[in-house]
């Protein structure tokens, strides 16, 4: 059986950024110690608690304890935009840690800029194809040690937004979401079957604004209205949220 949903609340967006720091490296170790020949693969996400995270991993003494080599980097959903554009959440991701670790290219799997395809139902087969050379037993992907994810006030997460068919989506791995409430309107998205693959989801949201998202998916809301609700992991799933996300919680 799935396991659970777990709640691990902080003082603030600071403490929450250096807790899931800490627990990355724990599992970075863990899967690395499994064998010589053994891979991590990372899946991050963007926006501000993504940078953050980033951020104390780069900072953090522990960083030089890992072997880099062994890690790849993946994204959950991606902005279409053009290579580079700082709203990118790959463009993100480099500026607070990737650039820093100095990582072949090979490494990092970015979704598909704008141009890079003819089109962005393209773009969306292209990175599927991607995720496929790295395909274990069971599925045309890889395995995901650990999927960061952040949770919107609406409570969407990658680019699965309430209310829109991709959220039912079990046929794809990767889809092409054309019509997204938040701008830029063309996004590129994992579908939720692939997310919820992973050993390890990691959901990280901070603030008042996102205390119905967090109260509606743990409280096993409607995943049309909350698609945080829906996000299950093979073996761990985690909110990580500061006091005033979490506040709504203690009320209950």
């Amino acid at each position: 059986m799935t396991p659970l949903p777990i709640l691990r609340v902080y003082r603030d967006s600071a403490e929450v950024a250096t807790a899931v720091a800490d627990q990355f490296f724990d599992v970075l170790t863990s899967v690395l110690a499994e064998g010589s020949d053994s891979v991590a693969h990372i899946s991050l996400t963007g926006g501000t608690m993504g940078g953050k995270v980033l951020r104390e991993v780069a900072e953090s003494s522990r960083r030089s304890d890992i072997d880099w080599s062994r890690v790849h980097f993946w994204w959950s959903d991606e902005r279409y935009l053009l290579l580079g554009d700082p709203d990118r959440n790959e463009t993100q991701s480099r500026e607070a840690l990737l650039d820093e670790l100095r990582l072949s290219e090979a490494q990092i799997h970015g979704m598909p800029a704008l141009g890079a395809d003819p089109s962005l139902e393209d773009a969306a087969h292209s990175y599927r194809d991607e995720l496929a050379v790295f395909s274990v037993k069971d599925h045309a992907w890889p395995r995901f040690d650990i999927l960061l994810l952040g949770v919107g006030g609406d409570g969407h997460i990658a680019s699965l937004f309430p209310g829109h068919a991709l959220l039912h989506d079990t046929e794809h791995i990767v889809l092409a979401e054309a019509d997204s409430p938040k701008p830029p309107s063309a996004r590129i998205t994992l579908t939720l079957p692939v997310i919820n693959s992973a050993d390890r989801i990691w959901c990280v949201l901070t603030g008042a604004d996102k205390a119905h998202a967090l109260q509606s998916a743990l409280s096993g809301g409607d995943v049309d209205e909350t698609p945080a609700a829906g996000v299950r992991a093979r073996l761990e799933t985690v909110f990580f949220a500061d006091n005033a996300a979490a506040e709504a919680l203690a009320t209950e």
